[in-house]
């Protein structure tokens, strides 16, 4: 043999065995991963944009599906304006001012919008149970029900009691929608765009309330006495929700996890019927290999039930979905949400339906903007961000209250208005996001149920003390209210800095393991998993 051929001997046995030692090692960091409850999906590397391309009808299918959340938000924007519409004001009022004219109490005030808050806790945490047992669906159908029932109740209200009654099935059916629908989309929506997909929740949620507010600025415009359009045009909203509740696919997480393998891959076969050359085995393997890990873990650790949602592990998860949320609550949620109209009215603005026009506007192009970003800047910085900006909005609104009122000081307070609403628009996009992510597959709904639930408990409170606050026939604080809330607030908006973590880009199991090596939130992002170890030494080696 020349020494030529030699030479080219030895540089094919030192190919071979390279190549024998990636295999070993890709084989290595393989079997990491699958002890994780992890494997690649094979598309990983794709941008947002390619993944959109990519799956085109799992990611219409999610964007359409949070519509359920502009119901969500029409509800919520009637039940904070239309109670300072004149022809509702004198079907209701049961008091009289001292100039004559009839107002209504602050005692039924506080007891619709706290049964409201009631029945979204009911809904939460009873459909969380429903969800679980019977499927998405079965939990959808059930809310769309209780919202018909509650438009009925609305449709023929003439006294304050069957209002009330009205409030309670509408509180339960928008617990039902905020509790299922994030968990949903979480489970269906492609990882690389997920957090945009979550986000569109609050953009369909900003847009129903947006329209509560036209509505009834153009009636108290042109027919001021008329409150009823408004509560009509739910059933458009409804019917729609019901026709995209029957194409709906039943999640494949959800049958993976219950048992029902066939049933998950025919759901996923139809969520992914656009995907060229799409490998259905190698998905449903990525999605039992979590579920199979996460049992085991819980059988380890003697926490199979769903109260293990307060336990170890797990018990933290619960803190993290529901702190961006609960924080909202702490920062002014009822003040400028449930009763904004209604404060503007009290402090002394002439046209308090078009200031709330205005800062419904300013939330739908910043959740706009949020669902642009948060799959490129990541959740933490909006979360936290968003926050720290209305609770600082709160104070500058507390400075004007106790400073003397000119001219200038009816401006500068809608300036602070519309930038809390800013902050709050994206605390509540992403707060949604971690209501439906954060939690382990096995416990996601009773994780998402707990958490949302936990906002309203708060909810109920504060929508008694607060009609108290701003009624200028009671304790009348006015802009002085925003001290309350910076007060209140602090504690709330400092503790998400240290405990809300950036879940871009991660996968069910991947953020098991990171919560299980208990990685510090701010370290989420720099932290990689061993399905990224897989990844990247896929790319280096070029398999």
């Amino acid at each position: 043999m020349s020494p030529g051929q030699t030479t080219k001997l030895v540089g094919v046995v030192e190919q071979l065995d390279h190549s024998e030692d990636a295999e070993v090692k890709l084989s290595d960091k393989a079997l990491n991963a699958a002890a994780k409850g992890q494997a690649t999906s094979g598309y990983e590397t794709l941008t947002p944009w390619e993944t959109v391309k990519t799956f085109k009808v799992a990611s219409l299918l999610c964007f359409i599906v949070a519509f359920s959340a502009a119901t969500d938000g029409y509800q919520i924007g009637i039940n904070a304006s239309i109670i300072a519409n004149k022809g509702f004001v004198a079907r209701f009022a049961t008091e009289i001012d001292k100039k004559g004219s009839r107002y209504l109490a602050s005692p039924i005030l506080s007891g619709w919008s706290s049964i409201m808050s009631i029945g979204q806790i009911i809904g939460m945490i009873s459909l969380s149970f429903v969800s679980s047992r019977y499927g998405r669906k079965v939990a959808m159908y059930t809310y769309w029900l209780l919202l018909v029932g509650s438009v009925i109740a609305e449709s023929l209200a003439r006294t304050w009691q069957v209002w009330l009654v009205a409030k309670l099935l509408a509180g339960m059916g928008v617990g039902g929608v905020q509790s299922t629908v994030p968990t949903y989309i979480s489970e269906v929506a492609p990882i690389r765009i997920r957090g945009a997909l979550l986000m569109c929740y609050s953009f369909w949620w900003t847009v129903g309330s947006f329209f509560a507010q036209v509505a009834l600025r153009m009636l108290a415009k042109h027919n001021p006495k008329d409150y009823l359009v408004p509560i009509y045009t739910q059933w458009g909203q409804l019917g729609v929700m019901f026709l995209i509740y029957i194409f709906l696919p039943e999640s494949p997480a959800w049958c993976v996890t219950r048992g029902k393998i066939e049933l998950a891959k025919k759901n996923l076969l139809s969520l992914n019927r656009s995907v060229k050359s799409y490998n259905m085995e190698q998905q449903i393997e990525v999605l039992v290999l979590a579920a199979e890990h996460e049992h085991a873990v819980a059988v380890e650790q003697r926490r199979e039930h769903w109260y293990a949602i307060f336990q170890g592990t797990d018990g933290l998860r619960t803190v993290v979905s529901l702190w961006t949320n609960l924080t909202q609550q702490f920062i002014g949620l009822t003040l400028f949400g449930t009763f904004g109209t209604y404060f503007f009215q009290q402090a002394g603005l002439s046209d308090p339906f078009t200031i709330k026009t205005i800062t419904s506007s300013i939330q739908i192009g910043t959740v706009l903007t949020v669902v642009l970003l948060v799959d490129r800047v990541g959740r933490r910085f909006l979360a936290c961000g968003g926050t720290t900006l209305s609770w600082l909005s709160c104070i500058a609104i507390g400075i004007i209250g106790v400073l003397p009122q000119v001219r200038s000081s009816v401006y500068i307070f809608i300036f602070f208005a519309c930038l809390w609403n800013v902050g709050l628009a994206t605390n509540g996009a992403t707060g949604w996001g971690y209501i439906g992510e954060i939690s382990s597959q096995r416990l996601r709904p009773y994780t998402a149920g707990f958490g949302a639930a936990s906002t309203c408990v708060v909810g109920v409170v504060m929508n008694v003390l607060v009609p108290y606050m701003v009624n200028a026939n009671k304790w009348n604080w006015g802009l002085k209210t925003g001290w309350f809330y910076a007060g209140v607030g602090f504690p709330f908006t400092l503790g998400m800095w240290f405990l809300i973590p950036d879940t871009t880009s991660r996968s069910a199991a991947e953020l098991d393991e990171l919560f299980e090596r208990k990685i510090k939130p701010w370290r989420f992002h720099k932290t990689e998993t061993a399905t990224q170890q897989l990844v990247n030494f896929q790319k280096v080696d070029g398999h």
